[in-house]
């Protein structure tokens, strides 16, 4: 099914103005969630708020917003003083400035959305999108929506413009800030590590053959709930913890897998894995009767 517009939008770069639709790039709506009921009976639980102080239960309409300035004291914010301090929202990105999309680390990409031109902004759209695509740089704006302002980039994915939000520079912990040790890596580990490095290169990442098995374990144990089936509950004893390895062995070791892998896929093809085996169940949980 066809992705709907979310919004609309204007990109401006110097005096040109493109108007576009606006869409989610994600899908997070589809994450498996779970709601909390109550034992006894399988009923929903209700969220409530308890007065620290008097231990009463606390409706929404005599709820106010403070900010915690020191210890236990607080300075009061109404909702039209906290609606005066949010960011106005604006329906148009002006570039700022075209940056080479190198040089942003991934650490900063936020929410990303897809840009598709509007009616009578396909020329002027196609323009900008192949102008970065050749210039290999992408544009640097700001955007406004939702009482927050955003720091935006406009990047060429293929034929399609994307809005890429970026994480301000105070929200980004430097890596330099954690701690790392300095040990001596030998020129031999080092080269084993290219070479196995080298036999497990691909051309490109290809996402498509990544599959979320978490969740197809979660889709799989519902269903089982569903028809009213058992589902096995293995405890997994933990790993043990630091281990010290032969370093040299371990990348010999790999490099002889990946190998021995790697002839088995030229000789026979890609194939699908097998099935795994599910060891006996050591806990066995019986799903309970669906209300209703």
């Amino acid at each position: 099914m066809a992705p709907r517009s979310i919004g609309s939008l204007t990109v401006s770069f110097g005096l040109v103005a493109i108007p576009v639709k606006l869409y989610t790039a994600t899908q997070s709506a589809s994450a498996i969630s779970f709601n909390l009921l109550h034992k006894s009976d399988g009923s929903r639980l209700k969220q409530q708020y308890i007065c620290q102080k008097e231990g009463v239960v606390v409706e929404r309409d005599e709820m106010v917003k403070g900010y915690e300035f020191a210890k236990d004291q607080y300075v009061l914010f109404s909702p039209e003083e906290i609606k005066a301090l949010e960011e106005v929202g604006t329906h148009s990105v002006e570039i700022s400035e075209f940056v080479p999309i190198e040089s942003i680390d991934p650490v900063y990409f936020d929410k990303t959305y897809y840009l598709a031109p509007d009616k009578g902004a396909a020329k002027p759209y196609a323009l900008l999108t192949e102008a970065l695509k050749q210039a290999g740089r992408c544009g640097v704006g700001r955007w406004a929506a939702r009482g927050k302002g955003y720091l935006v980039i406009l990047r060429p994915i293929g034929e399609v413009l994307a809005m890429q939000q970026l994480h301000y520079a105070a929200e980004v912990r430097r890596a330099s800030e954690v701690e790392i040790p300095k040990p001596e890596v030998k020129p031999a580990e080092l080269k084993l590590a290219q070479q196995l490095i080298d036999q497990q290169t691909a051309e490109k990442f290809d996402a498509d053959s990544y599959k979320d098995e978490l969740r197809g374990r979660i889709e799989a144990a519902i269903q089982k709930k569903v028809e009213g089936k058992e589902i096995s509950v293995t405890e997994v004893a933990p790993e043990g913890e630091g281990k010290v390895i032969d370093l040299m062995a371990a990348l010999r070791a790999s490099l002889e897998r990946s190998e021995s892998a790697r002839s088995q896929v030229t000789r026979l093809g890609p194939r699908k894995a097998p099935k795994r085996v599910e060891e006996p169940a050591k806990v066995t949980r019986k799903a309970g009767k669906r209300n209703g």
